[in-house]
């Protein structure tokens, strides 16, 4: 059974006779029904009848029928309704645009606007270079998406993505102060997203691409990073790369590994698989080998797209051809960017001891993580509700903030390891643990120390 999430928390709003309330049989119904109550606020206080809010987070859409229907049999007890705070707080969007200089009367105007403006149009017509200090350039992200894969939940086009891109603004706001923007394209054409990108790339000053499926993916990114002289930075390839390779730098100094030793077991070959992989090799990595839908990507195999094709040039030593399981047998890491329950716990009661489990498949991971502790040293997880969450957020923000203030046009490795290097020094000697190899997104300098390591390594 899933766990209650705060991603699908309620306000339910009842009538309650005060002896039912005084008694506490309300909260207690809420509790038995399997609900976590995180607040109780009373509306409406009278004589004869109080009116609540009760605040609990639930599982699904099911968990709050019997919720409710638990609230209904208790005698005195009538409920209202059900609000999803989740879909309150998407109401009318989650950002906005605010004005930075005051407009207070003409004067104002003046400069702000004509005629003043005419000014500093043609300084950047005879200069382009001072666009990023007299525009919002210097500041500007564009979130770009053609809605084909967001989340887990596949091609659901761009409305469907906006929710998501919107909160990549927000995080990007919220956690390095960089002012991000959804541009969500009705296209899932490479040759038409890469046009549209450029011709919209000089108002930005860096290109986030999100939720665009592999392998379009890799071409549109090459290409724009060809095209633009601004960074362009695709987050479900080098985000995800950039926090694995940095968890598993903590993970082996818990354990006590060199990263040229390792024996790593991975599968899932998209996106972020091939990314993460990529990574990894380049950080030190010797001995990789992928799994995707049709087994070990090795060199036996006539099935292999080019990209596939490629990998073989730097994963798979070995030439491993057995299953996911025989392989994993002496593995010391395993990395999961795939599909849920592929694996058990007497699988990774195989691997060599101390064993580092990635099981980041969302919302169900490759292997029941409670059940990977009981055989592996460190266990993460692509999920908040377990040790080790490994996020992007602890990434993506600070990696443009440094970007942005170095005037970056460019993007590469030496950058991506720079900024793992940064968000796995937050993790102190004294804090590193089997449950904390990487810190919270709420960490106070993880934003600052990952933005000074990549204008560092920019400059």
């Amino acid at each position: 059974m899933t766990s209650t999430s705060p991603g699908y928390s309620i306000i339910i709003r009842v009538h309650v006779a005060p002896q039912v309330h005084a008694s506490g049989a309300v909260v207690s119904a809420v509790s038995r029904a399997g609900a976590v109550v995180t607040a109780l606020d009373m509306i409406d206080p009278t004589p004869g009848m109080v009116t609540l809010d009760i605040s609990c987070d639930a599982r699904d859409a099911e968990h709050v029928n019997s919720i409710r229907a638990a609230l209904d049999a208790l005698e005195g007890c009538t409920v209202d309704k059900v609000s999803d705070r989740t879909f309150l707080t998407h109401i009318g969007g989650k950002i906005e645009i605010s004005v930075k200089v005051p407009m207070r009367n003409r004067d104002d105007l003046a400069r702000a606007y004509t005629p003043g403006v005419a000014r500093v149009c043609m300084a950047i017509a005879k200069n382009p270079e001072v666009v990023r200090n007299l525009t919002i350039k210097r500041n500007t992200v564009a979130v770009v998406t053609d809605g084909s894969a967001v989340l887990g939940l596949g091609n659901i086009g761009p409305a469907a993505a906006m929710p998501v891109m919107e909160g990549k603004a927000a995080l990007f706001k919220r956690f390095a102060d960089v002012d991000a923007w959804p541009i969500c394209l009705d296209t899932n054409d490479v040759d038409e997203i890469v046009r549209t990108v450029q011709l919209l790339a000089p108002g930005f000053g860096g290109i986030n691409l999100e939720d665009i499926s592999a392998p379009r993916c890799f071409e549109v990114e090459a290409r724009l990073r060809e095209l633009l002289d601004i960074p362009v930075f695709h987050d479900d390839q080098h985000g995800t790369a950039i926090v694995v390779v940095a968890a598993l730098r903590n993970a082996i100094r818990l354990t006590n590994r060199k990263i040229e030793d390792l024996k790593i077991i991975m599968v899932g070959a998209g996106a972020a698989g091939a990314s993460v992989a990529s990574l990894l090799v380049k950080s030190g990595v010797k001995d990789i080998t992928l799994f995707d839908a049709g087994g070990a990507i090795n060199k036996n195999r006539t099935d292999l797209d080019p990209h596939r094709t490629k990998m073989l040039e730097w994963t798979n030593p070995r030439n491993l051809t057995g299953t996911l399981q025989e392989s994993l047998a002496g593995a010391d890491v395993f990395i999961g960017l795939s599909a849920p329950n592929l694996l058990t716990g007497d699988d990774i009661a195989t691997m060599a001891p101390n064993a580092i489990v990635f099981a980041l498949a969302n919302p169900d991971p490759e292997v029941n993580p409670v059940e990977a502790a009981k055989h592996a040293a460190v266990v993460a997880t692509g999920r908040s509700d377990y040790p080790n969450q490994i996020n992007n957020v602890l990434a993506f923000p600070g990696i443009f903030r440094g970007l942005l203030d170095a005037g970056a046009h460019k993007i590469n490795d030496k950058v991506l390891l720079a900024a793992a290097d940064a968000i796995s020094s937050c993790v102190a000697d004294s804090e590193l643990s089997p449950v904390y190899i990487v810190p919270s997104v709420f960490h106070p300098e993880i934003g600052n120390r990952v933005a000074a390591a990549v204008a560092a390594a920019v400059r």
